[in-house]
């Protein structure tokens, strides 16, 4: 098997429009979320070294864009930095493998950590998760927590991008409510 090689020259036109949606959908606010891109992609560079070639670029560069999120979230409030550490790396998640190879890679990883601290307000989000209407809770856990594309929600649920997005919107807020009630 071949090694792969970075690209930092493609990465803007391949890589911008999806980490973007990625970080938008996670702070809700489109400047942040431009910041934060452009922090992966300079991380991406100071960071090339490390860079084995075992995971795609798009996921060594979306790894690399959720510490930047969990960090962000770390300096606003802590408790919601814990939450997204919680909900992006659950035990069980298909990506478990990928961002603890990354972590492996990343002697500044502090995620080891967190994993005690996060139990509580990870039964807690599970908790109010649960309270969801039964349609706002799947399309929440296939957009925001097993990553799943816009379009293959789309296409699974036979809805339209728009009635994804309310959703999704609607789940973000009844979440927040719940976890501001029985956790912050």
């Amino acid at each position: 098997m071949a090694m792969r090689q970075l690209h930092p020259e493609t990465w803007v036109d391949s890589y911008a429009d999806y980490l973007f949606n990625y970080a938008v959908a996670r702070v809700n606010d489109s400047e942040i979320a431009k910041d934060l891109v452009q922090e992966t992609f300079f991380a991406g560079l100071n960071s090339a070294k490390n860079y084995k070639g075992d995971a795609a670029e798009r996921t060594w560069l979306i790894a690399i864009l959720k510490r930047k999120v969990i960090d962000y979230y770390r300096k606003i409030n802590s408790k919601k930095g814990r939450a997204e550490v919680r909900m992006s790396y659950s035990s069980g998640s298909e990506s478990e493998g990928d961002w603890m190879e990354e972590q492996v890679a990343d002697p500044f990883s502090s995620f080891e950590n967190d994993a005690i601290e996060n139990k509580e307000l990870g039964l807690a989000i599970q908790d109010c998760i649960s309270e969801l209407p039964k349609k706002q809770s799947l399309v929440f856990t296939m957009k925001t927590i097993r990553g799943m594309s816009t379009e293959d929600i789309c296409n699974e649920l036979d809805i339209n991008p728009s009635n994804l997005w309310v959703m999704i919107h609607r789940a973000r807020t009844s979440l927040m409510g719940c976890l501001n009630q029985n956790w912050f």
